[in-house]
Order: C-alpha cells, then sequence, then structure tokens
C-alpha cells in the first residue's frame, strides 16, 4: 500500500514537471505564432500598396509542402497541415482585416 503511494505521488510529480515544461513551450509557441503573425501583416501591407490579392495559392502550397516534408513528428503529416493551414487561414484573415480597416469599409 504504502509502495503505491509513493509510485502516486512520484508519477504526479512527474506530470507536474512535464506539464510545467509544455507550459513555457506554449509560452514559446505563442510568441512564435505573434511573431509569425506580424511578419504576414507586413506582407500584407506590402500587398495593399501593390494592389496584390491577399490570398497566393501557391505561396500557401509551398508552405504546406515544407512544413510536410521537414516534419520529423510525431505529429503525423495531416495533422501538421492542418495546423498550418489554420495559421495560414488566420494570417490571411488579419491581412484582409486590416485592409478593410486602412481602407474604411
Amino acid at each position: 500500500m504504502a509502495s503505491s503511494v509513493a509510485s502516486k505521488a512520484s508519477h504526479t510529480a512527474q506530470l507536474a514537471r512535464i506539464r510545467r515544461r509544455i507550459d513555457r513551450l506554449d509560452g514559446r509557441l505563442l510568441r512564435l505564432l505573434n511573431h509569425r503573425a506580424s511578419l504576414a501583416l507586413e506582407i500584407g501591407r506590402i500587398k495593399d500598396k501593390q494592389k496584390w490579392p491577399v490570398y497566393d495559392a501557391s505561396r500557401e502550397a509551398f508552405v504546406l509542402k515544407h512544413v510536410k516534408e521537414t516534419n520529423p513528428g510525431p505529429l503525423s503529416v495531416h495533422a501538421v497541415e492542418h495546423i498550418f493551414q489554420a495559421i495560414l487561414c488566420e494570417c490571411r484573415r488579419r491581412q484582409r482585416s486590416r485592409r478593410r480597416s486602412a481602407s474604411g469599409k
């Protein structure tokens, strides 16, 4: 009985340590995602000046192909594609939102 209590305590402490590491990684991911979004907004400003469309199919295809090909796992290629599609979609949404507010629409 005492060993199962000690084992449970040990596993609980181990979970807490791993979760703290995940929390720190989540913070880093958030900073990186926001930095990426800021860069996408810079691109959006350039596209606005040139009257280019927000959506660039060839660029998005390149990004998705690149992340799928360089994915070391354990996330599946499908999972990585899904995550990056969401990132690209949100960056496009931010660019469009900025474009509308800049044009007064």
